[in-house]
Formats: C-alpha cells, structure tokens, sequence
C-alpha cells in the first residue's frame, strides 16, 4: 500500500483445521482481473507450513492463466519440504500456463546464506522480454546499483561444481530430513499435533491465543511468535516430548 498499490487480501489457511480453505481461495482469487499481481508461496508455506497440492496448483494456474492475472510466486525454501524438484513442481506447473509471471527466488535458507540476503527475480513475459530486461535493470539501478556479491557468489561457485553441488544437495536433504523428523515426532506425541506430519518446512501455525503464547514464553521459555507461529527447525529430538508436554499444560490451562 505504501507503493501506491491497490491490496486485497485472501484466505489462505485455517489454524484450527490446519488445512489450506481451498475453496475460499477459488472464490477470492475468481474475482481477479487482467493485470492484477496474485501473491503465492511456491513451497513451505510461512507461516502456515501447509502447502497446496498439485491439483490444486493446476486449478490455480488454470484460473489466472483464464482471467489474465500475473503470478508472484515466492520461492523462498525449495529443498526444505519434499526435494528440490518436488517443491518446484507446482512453480514450473504455473509457467508452463501462463504467459506472465514473476518468481522471487531465495538463497537464504537453502544455502545458508540469510544474512547475505541472497536471491534472485524471475520473470517470465513471452514477448516482451527485451522490455523487461530494460526496466528490471533500470529498477536495479535506481535501488542498489551494484549490490554486494558475496552470497551470490557462494551460490554460484558451489553450483558450477559438481563435487560441491553434490555435497549441497546431500546437506540439503539431511536438513529436509530432520525437520521431517520433527513434524513426525510432534505428531506421535499428541494427536492434536498430527495435522503437522504432512506439512512442510521451517514453520507451521499453532491455533493459540496471544495469552497462550505468553503462557508458553512466562511458563515454559517457549518461545514463538504472537500469531502462534513456531519454528519447528529449533526443536530436536531430545526437546520434543517437553514442548509438547508444555503445549498440552497450556491448552489445558485457563489462558484464553
């Protein structure tokens, strides 16, 4: 809004069902017209963990490829949910139907790299992509004219070698392997939980109240954002069993 843009925004999850309100999004998103910018997260959902199936990404694509809508597709964890060709499915499912879209890309987490803030833009425009390349750089050029290249050039020598490149993926899926692990394990602990084993990612929602979340931070040292918001990557095998024993004194308590 700050930008001068018009936002909408649509329903995406449902914290007590833990589910994507596919539905609801349909509807919303029914509503678009030609032009308008629709926001979607590629993988790993943040913060709800709960990513939309490859049907429905077809329906997805389907729908803004019909009503003339570019996608903005943030791309921001591939390789921490499913694999890396699996969390991109639904991503290359949406440009091989449109003709416009913008993909943000994100090496922050999958290379290690957040302080580097290290990404990159996309963008698919049949046609014109000689006029967006023009504007894409002159956009760069106004904002950071010549960013730093540390991060980008980890990125780069890791993937222009095979050996490296190899070790990255094997490291990638040891991590994707224990955030697994930890979904599992919450949800074999309490059956409130099990919701969580088919989510992926960093994070998942909690369906707690504000009061709730303070009772886990004053009561417990469990710490998470207001919304309810967890970073399961900071809990591991040996501290699952007393945040979920945590969690149930809380729910089972009087804070609202």
């Amino acid at each position: 809004a700050q930008a001068g843009l018009n936002v909408a925004t649509y329903r995406y999850f449902d914290p007590k069902t833990q589910a994507v309100c596919f539905d609801e999004m349909m509807t919303a998103l029914g509503g678009v017209e030609a032009g308008d910018v629709v926001l979607l997260h590629g993988c790993c959902h943040n913060p709800a963990g709960a990513d939309m199936n490859l049907d429905q990404w077809r329906a997805i694509a389907d729908l803004l490829a019909k009503r003339g809508a570019v996608p903005l597709i943030d791309l921001a964890y591939q390789g921490l949910g499913a694999g890396l060709d699996e969390d991109a499915a639904g991503l290359r499912l949406v440009l091989d139907t449109v003709d416009t879209a913008l993909v943000a890309y994100s090496f922050d987490k999958n290379f290690g790299l957040y302080r580097e803030r290290t990404g990159a833009l996309f963008v698919r425009a049949r046609g014109q992509a000689d006029l967006v390349r023009s504007n894409i750089l002159q956009l760069a050029r106004c904002n950071w004219s010549m960013p730093p290249d540390h991060g980008a050039a980890v990125v780069r020598v890791v993937l222009e070698d095979a050996g490296l490149t190899a070790q990255w993926r094997a490291q990638l899926d040891g991590m994707r392997r224990r955030l697994t692990s930890v979904r599992h394990a919450l949800a074999e602990a309490d059956p409130r939980l099990e919701p969580l084993r088919d989510q992926h990612g960093l994070f998942s929602l909690l369906s707690l109240t504000p009061a709730q979340v303070e009772t886990m931070r004053r009561d417990h040292a469990v710490y998470m954002a207001g919304s309810g918001r967890i970073n399961l990557a900071g809990l591991t095998a040996d501290t699952v069993q007393p945040f979920v024993q945590a969690l149930g004194a809380c729910l089972s308590g009087d804070a609202q």
